[in-house]
């Protein structure tokens, strides 16, 4: 989920509505504080049920007073199967007077949180996130073209491009996939080292 975003998703049944609330979180602090934001948003409904998972590992969910195991884990349970880490989820239950007992909860929890996410993937919301390996080249002009085509054929994104005496190319990889690039350059300079290798991080690809 992308920074500064938020996807909804909604689900009816029998009356209730319950509406997803999907956000980018980085730390448990901003799960906290997005839980809070969405209770004072829908301060009048009867449940609002967040879960959460970190790149990290890290997860917590709440039943916010449903039956245990039939709202939070759901919940979570729709975002692990998205592949989603760094997220916060919370659907909001505004009651329609019609109990829907635990098999019918879980699935219009889990249901609406399915509903959000594939809002988000639909709007472009969603992004990889993982290692990543910044490579700098600096090249001659001649080498300019070729460059990128060896770049992409290793499945490196160009991030920045300098053209001054020479070129200078910020591109992305994913951690491992530098490599390939990295070789085909030494061999296209004859030995000459052209690029420099940054430390892998954990970012947007």
């Amino acid at each position: 989920m992308r920074a500064g975003e938020e996807a909804t998703g909604e689900v009816v049944d029998r009356k209730s509505r319950f509406i997803a609330q999907l956000a980018h979180v980085e730390r448990e602090r901003e799960a906290e504080e997005f839980v809070a934001a969405v209770r004072a948003r829908h301060h009048d409904a009867r449940h609002n049920v967040p879960a959460w998972i970190l790149a990290d590992g890290r997860e917590r969910v709440s039943d916010d007073g449903e039956p245990q195991r039939t709202a939070g884990m759901p919940t979570l349970g729709a975002l692990r199967g998205a592949g989603l880490a760094d997220v916060c989820c919370v659907v909001t239950r505004y009651f329609g007077g019609t109990l829907l007992g635990p098999g019918g909860l879980a699935r219009a929890y889990e249901s609406a949180a399915k509903a959000a996410v594939a809002n988000a993937r639909e709007a472009g919301q969603l992004c990889e996130m993982t290692l990543v390996t910044q490579v700098v080249a600096q090249i001659p002009y001649a080498l300019h073209d070729r460059a990128r085509r060896l770049a992409e054929d290793a499945g490196g994104k160009v991030r920045d491009s300098l053209f001054a005496e020479d070129v200078q190319i910020t591109l992305a990889f994913r951690t491992g996939d530098e490599q390939a690039f990295v070789r085909a350059m030494d061999e296209l300079a004859a030995g000459e080292r052209l690029c420099r290798v940054g430390e892998p991080s954990f970012s947007e690809f």
